[in-house]
């Protein structure tokens, strides 16, 4: 009787959400910190690190001590008796400290007998927006800009967010950028949100149009060794610098997906880059050239970034740092690193990661990346990079990100590029425990956020498919978009390769050679499909339905199987979500699990309209040991959600 009371209570109490936890939005990020001290805020950098800690340090006294000696924004934390002493030689160094501290307390740990060093590990640790003068966000999946019309208390906080993960930059708006972000207007607004953003240590950037001097210049030419194209932009550079002396520099997308560039006038990317950088090294800024390039003339686009870069190793300027995605095509699910990484040996390099979810279910799917940007350094060595960057994931959302799970993202870009060591479950785990309460919600989440990502690809693209999307947007599955007229390279079949003898794109010495682009050991080991990483298998080969696989299956059983996978788990996370309903507070419990079945459901969605059609091609059956697709091709092929859904996630969408 004793037990089937206690079984019928938890049952009762499994109906309910967390009574004692106030109902949260998500708009207090992982800074949940109560405050101890009501106190006035004092100015600069070091003083906004006095104010975090007088307001919400719950422990003995705190000494901030400027010293001789420490690394560049790094920071020593030392208990000395019933005191503890923060040292840094720079007063961003003490804001980190002041904030490490705070993470100690809010995430249970010790915070006595303190012996800490740390230092960054990339000097420059940058968000890219990619945010446009209307307000709207490229790619951005929760709300508008929060620079449209910057309100002092958002912006407080969105720098409390960045300085408390050690991200020093932030890039304001879009790489697709208007010569109109270096009107005398744009700029004065930019200074207002410099102003906001300095005493948390973080400095602005721009990114900018190559051709500002035609169109907002009046110039004939943009060429960037013409002399009065130099002068313009001389000019326009001091301008910048008499508003915002710690201004730090140009971020640059240049002749690629037709953004205008230097080769428009006969000149390299060097030219175009090293002309930007004389102009801005009196001032002591960087221009960050992006080799996000590709044409439709290619016959593989994932060789173009590297045949456009490699003849140009070593021309580049001292300060500018060359700014490559982390993959070879465009933030996909899984993709190998992209080779310039290790052949581009004398020009400093910095990787672009994604945090927003272009490719991976918008703001609606929970898929922690982490785990995808530590298996990009198990290839490339921090120590070869000398910046980190980041596409943002932030809006005007009440929680910032649409998804509350995707404030990890953030999070976890910050951690890694202070310091790439962390694993991806140690900064889960940080996250979590600072962001929700409990260890009952802590243990199950971080095991669905350390597998999500895997399930991710496996629902969507396993085995190293990639780039098959619907047409007008990177959200559901349709491999089977050809239009007429398209240029190929925008289409899936250009991508997957489906035909009666396999699927994949053949990239070895024999196909594209991307192969070659690699080092020797492992274009060796791509090239061979017996020794190709299965999860990159079609990315590098065109594999034969039968082709035998570690499992024993054959090639298309395996990519059935593991579509299924995929959609099993995004329902044990939904489950997983559903049980600890005790443990959350009703919103957040509420709107998480709102996502979570969109998710369990757009998985299905994949696996059938991949399947279905991939099977036109095999005339193999579906494994009988696996669930069956519960659509038909002909419904999947007629299916599209709006575009205006797309961006916005809230509204949802049926099939």
């Amino acid at each position: 009787m004793k037990r089937t009371l206690i079984s019928a209570l938890v049952l009762l109490l499994a109906g309910w959400c967390n009574a004692d936890a106030k109902c949260e939005d998500g708009s207090r990020l992982w800074l949940r910190l109560d405050t101890t001290n009501a106190v006035k805020a004092i100015t600069g950098v070091k003083g906004t690190a006095m104010t975090e800690l007088q307001t919400y340090w719950k422990g003995g006294p705190v000494t901030l001590k400027r010293q001789k000696g420490i690394a560049n924004d790094g920071y020593t934390i030392k208990s000395q008796g019933k005191k503890t002493v923060i040292a840094a030689a720079t007063d961003a160094g003490l804001l980190y400290g002041a904030y490490h501290l705070l993470r100690l307390q809010q995430t249970g740990q010790q915070t006595t007998g303190l012996n800490i060093s740390e230092r960054p590990f990339f000097d420059l640790r940058i968000l890219n927006h990619w945010d446009n003068p209307n307000g709207t966000c490229e790619r951005g999946f929760a709300g508008k800009s929060i620079f449209l019309n910057p309100d002092p208390k958002r912006m407080k906080m969105y720098a409390r967010a960045n300085a408390s993960i050690g991200i020093n930059g932030t890039v304001l708006n879009n790489v697709n950028a208007k010569p109109e972000a270096l009107s005398d207007e744009s700029l004065k607004k930019a200074k207002g949100i410099a102003d906001q953003l300095r005493p948390y240590g973080i400095r602005v950037y721009l990114s900018i149009n190559f051709a500002s001097p035609i169109r907002l210049g009046g110039l004939p030419t943009a060429d960037p060794l013409n002399a009065d194209v130099v002068n313009w932009w001389k000019k326009k550079v001091n301008d910048i610098y008499r508003l915002i002396p710690d201004f730090g520099g140009f971020l640059v997308k240049a002749n690629s997906e037709g953004e205008p560039g230097p080769q428009d006038f006969g000149r390299s990317h060097a030219d175009g880059a090293n002309m930007l950088a004389g102009v801005l090294k009196p001032h002591n800024g960087v221009v960050m050239w992006r080799a996000f390039v590709y044409n439709p003339q290619s016959s593989d686009r994932a060789n173009q970034a590297y045949e456009e870069f490699m003849p140009l190793d070593g021309q580049f300027a001292d300060n500018v740092i060359i700014q490559v995605k982390n993959g070879p095509v465009d933030f996909q699910p899984r993709e190998p690193y992209s080779p310039l990484f290790t052949a581009m040996k004398k020009t400093p390099m910095m990787v672009e990661f994604q945090i927003t979810q272009e490719y991976l279910g918008a703001a609606n799917h929970l898929v922690y990346l982490a785990p995808m940007w530590e298996e990009f350094f198990s290839f490339v060595k921090p120590a070869s990079l000398k910046a980190m960057a980041g596409v943002a994931n932030i809006g005007d959302d009440t929680n910032w990100c649409g998804h509350h799970f995707a404030q990890s993202n953030w999070y976890a870009f910050g951690r890694q590029a202070w310091n790439p060591a962390l694993t991806s479950e140690q900064i889960a785990d940080e996250w979590l425990r600072q962001t929700f309460t409990g260890e009952e919600l802590v243990r199950p989440m971080k095991q669905v956020m350390m597998d999500s990502r895997e399930a991710c690809v496996s629902y969507m693209m396993p085995l190293g498919l990639h780039h098959i999307f619907a047409g007008g947007h990177h959200y559901g599955p349709e491999p089977w978009y050809q239009p007429r007229g398209l240029r190929a390279d925008w289409t899936p079949p250009y991508y997957h390769k489906a035909d009666s003898i396999g699927l994949g794109f053949d990239r070895t010495v024999n196909g594209s050679a991307n192969v070659k682009q690699y080092p020797d050991e492992l274009c060796r080991l791509y090239n061979d499909i017996n020794s190709c990483p299965e999860n990159l298998l079609t990315w590098f080969h065109h594999v034969p339905w039968d082709f035998r696989m570690k499992s024993g299956r054959t090639f298309w059983d395996e990519l059935c199987h593991k579509y299924d996978d995929g959609v099993k788990q995004t329902r044990q996370f939904l489950a997983t979500w559903d049980a600890i309903k005790p443990y959350v507070d009703c919103q957040r419990f509420k709107e998480v699990q709102h996502k979570l079945r969109i998710q369990a459901r757009d998985a299905e969605w994949w696996r059938d309209a991949c399947l279905l059609y991939f099977q036109t091609f095999s005339k193999r059956p579906i494994p009988q040991d696996m669930d069956h697709p519960v659509h038909n091709l002909d419904e999947m092929m007629k299916f599209r959600i709006p575009i205006s859904m797309y961006e916005n996630p809230e509204c949802g969408y049926t099939k």
